[in-house]
């Protein structure tokens, strides 16, 4: 994982930032902070962020769904481009990681979008599903456990509706993918969920050399 666009080195990242960073001062506090934690390679890039913000920006959307939080820059970031009345399901399994989110969201003045939902994805996922809410959300991120990637995936699909995005983080695994010598279940678990998502008819596909790789899929 990486907190930079993977490939670029610092020189061309402090310049592509320095051209393109619009970074709010309290998402720059939060990365800040981040920075410390001694998970802090889970924190994805600035530029992602700001780019997943966009992206919600240009499909005016307004329900969306994020799967695994972190100290939640993504979450913060989607929230700021969403209109006041835009709502995110975040799913997170840790009340630790979670509660530097909720002081940041509250900070921003956004936690009154962002419904927190502190239990394993999968249970939160399928009882929305139960409950009515599929094809109803506009965009989700999924960045959380490797190896249910596939799963977290098969869920979202089915909770947004058509023309709505999917962004999955870490699909490039800071290049592991590509070497034929890395064979560890995490690294397997990803390869696996490009190639099932490369072979599915029934998406709009891109992956995005952004940060550590990000997968992009419209439901068509």
């Amino acid at each position: 994982m990486s907190r930079n666009t993977y490939g670029l080195d610092d020189r061309l990242t402090d310049y592509l930032r320095s051209l393109s960073l619009r970074e709010p001062e309290i998402l720059q506090q939060l990365r800040q902070e981040t920075a410390t934690h001694p998970m802090a390679q889970m924190q994805i890039a600035p530029e992602q962020g700001q780019f997943m913000a966009l992206l919600v920006k240009l499909m005016n959307a307004k329900k969306t769904l994020e799967v695994g939080v972190f100290t939640g820059y993504s979450s913060l970031a989607v929230a700021i481009a969403l209109p006041e009345d835009g709502r995110i399901i975040a799913c997170d399994v840790s009340e630790e990681y979670t509660a530097i989110a909720r002081r940041y969201w509250q900070k921003a003045g956004v936690s009154h979008k962002i419904n927190l939902c502190i239990a394993p994805a999968l249970e939160t996922l399928d009882r929305l599903l139960a409950e009515g809410e599929g094809e109803t959300f506009d965009f989700a991120f999924i960045d959380a456990d490797k190896s249910n990637y596939s799963a977290y995936y098969d869920r979202a699909f089915a909770l947004v509706r058509s023309g709505g995005l999917i962004a999955v983080d870490n699909v490039l695994w800071s290049g592991r993918v590509a070497d034929p010598e890395v064979q560890d279940n995490r690294t397997q678990s990803i390869r696996d969920f490009n190639r099932k998502l490369h072979q599915d008819q029934n998406i709009t596909l891109s992956l995005v050399p952004i940060a550590d790789g990000l997968t992009l899929a419209v439901k068509n």
